[in-house]
């Protein structure tokens, strides 16, 4: 199985002089998480939806005096613009995009006609009579915030643990939903007049002899973790195959599964099932 055989076209690109908001709608149009950016028909760059998630740091001055609807493509792509061929293995693919830490190669032949992602390789194995389990293959580092901190906590948690995706707990060991660039990247974080919407949170302590929770204030905060994740949580269990998970992923399009045996374990998700792949699951 070669990359022709597992590889997405038509390529949806963009120009460089193109906005960030261009850039956002053609995503959410298309359903992809990614677009080549072109000069003419020659590729130059991608933008992908992690871009456009961490273009969300507040504490980046120079965005904050810059809204997506005036800050070009070509201030945000990556220009390292990494390709593979259609001959190529997905082994090889596999192996790229761990590496460079990447989740998309356009396909180069004569010019630009195709690009595989970790979705392609993840649908493809899915299809497949594998009988690695889910526990052989997850990862058991899970990142979790609490539902109600801050966007900014979010992403600060995604950048220091450089990690694409946070799981969010309630009170106690319950995990309650999960927030991906994904989240991010598409929700709308203004209102009209261009400012940060508000909501109230409740804050709330244990009674020190009968261990009740009472209200303890009400305060006004920016939009937190709740509003933006993803419920109710789709899980899988350790037992469970890694075909059955990818499944999953794809068919509920979601970028990872928290994985659930007596309480939460770890988290599968396409890199690892790419990583898989780079181990040779497939030969």
């Amino acid at each position: 199985m070669n990359v022709k055989d597992v590889m997405s076209s038509p390529v949806y690109v963009i120009a460089p002089e193109e906005s960030l908001s261009r850039a956002r709608n053609l995503m959410l149009k298309h359903g992809v998480s990614r677009l080549v950016v072109v000069d003419g028909e020659i590729p130059v760059g991608i933008i992908t939806k992690s871009d456009l998630a961490w273009k969300l740091e507040q504490d980046m001055p120079a965005w904050r005096r810059r809204s997506p609807d005036r800050t070009p493509v070509k201030l945000v792509m990556s220009e390292y613009l990494i390709t593979t061929y259609p001959e190529a293995s997905l082994r090889e693919v596999a192996e790229l995009m761990l590496e460079n830490d990447i989740s998309g190669l356009p396909v180069i032949e004569d010019g630009l006609v195709g690009i595989i992602t970790k979705l392609d390789m993840v649908r493809h194995f899915s299809t497949t009579k594998s009988r690695i389990k889910v526990g052989d293959t997850m990862s058991d580092f899970v990142v979790t915030v609490h539902r109600h901190h801050s966007i900014d906590h979010v992403i600060e948690q995604m950048d220091e643990n450089k990690v694409h995706r946070v799981i969010v707990m309630e009170d106690g060991d319950m995990p309650v939903g999960i927030i991906t660039e994904s989240n991010l990247a598409f929700t709308e974080f203004s209102d009209q007049r261009g400012e940060l919407p508000e909501k109230d949170i409740k804050m709330v302590r244990k009674d020190a002899h009968a261990g009740r929770k009472r209200f303890r204030a009400i305060r006004k905060t920016p939009l937190v973790a709740e509003d933006v994740m993803s419920a109710p949580l789709i899980t899988v269990r350790k037992e469970d195959l890694a075909v059955h998970a990818a499944k999953v992923l794809v068919d509920k399009g979601i970028d990872g599964a928290p994985v659930i045996d007596d309480g939460l374990v770890g988290i599968i998700t396409k890199t690892d099932i790419v990583r898989a792949i780079s181990g040779g699951i497939l030969d």
